[in-house]
């Protein structure tokens, strides 16, 4: 891992985007890195678009600011694609993480991704309606990343899930977003 990995997500309100953010940044914490995790939007309603962040090194982070130089993009909503430039100074070699059934060289064509820029797909809102019936990507979409990334291991996010999820949901509903990461890990394409 290079020594600071930067990722910007790309969501709408209430798809769970933030949260997504969140977890992974504990995760990442659990396994030993320093993490920032922060969201940028206003009183957005819901289906706003908007945008979280993370940070993820093996030293101290100092900076305090959005991230405008991205190693990975996550964009939780692939219906953003037509109107926002999600590839704004993505790096050379950037990965791009998009939640489509769309076939990821076809994606790659529409991001007019360089060719040493990877970008991976996943249905991760028919994971979502089918591990736990409602059409919140945010947890298949951080199995992606952990696989993606290569930084945290699919157990320490499992475990993360649980405890994040755990004072707030059901076991039920804790089990079908602990079965949508491991199928977004799983089920990842790349193009």
């Amino acid at each position: 891992m290079a020594e600071t990995l930067e990722i910007r997500w790309h969501g709408r309100g209430g798809q769970g985007t933030v949260t997504a953010a969140k977890v992974f940044a504990d995760a990442c914490l659990s396994g030993g890195r320093h993490v920032q995790a922060f969201p940028e939007y206003g009183p957005e309603r819901s289906g706003a678009p908007l945008r979280a962040y993370n940070r993820v090194s093996s030293k101290e982070l100092r900076m305090h600011c959005p991230v405008l130089r991205p190693n990975i993009v996550v964009v939780v909503d692939a219906t953003l694609l037509d109107g926002i430039d999600v590839t704004e100074g993505a790096l050379d070699d950037a990965v791009f993480i998009i939640n489509s059934s769309r076939d990821p060289k076809e994606l790659r064509e529409k991001l007019k991704a360089k060719p040493t820029q990877k970008v991976f797909t996943v249905d991760a809102t028919k994971i979502a309606i089918e591990c736990f019936g409602r059409p919140m990507p945010n947890s298949p979409m951080v199995g992606v990343l952990a696989k993606v990334s290569g930084i945290v291991s699919l157990d320490v996010i499992l475990e993360d899930v649980k405890k994040s999820f755990g004072k707030k949901f059901s076991q039920k509903v804790i089990d079908g977003n602990l079965e949508a990461v491991k199928r977004g890990y799983e089920e990842v394409r790349e193009g």
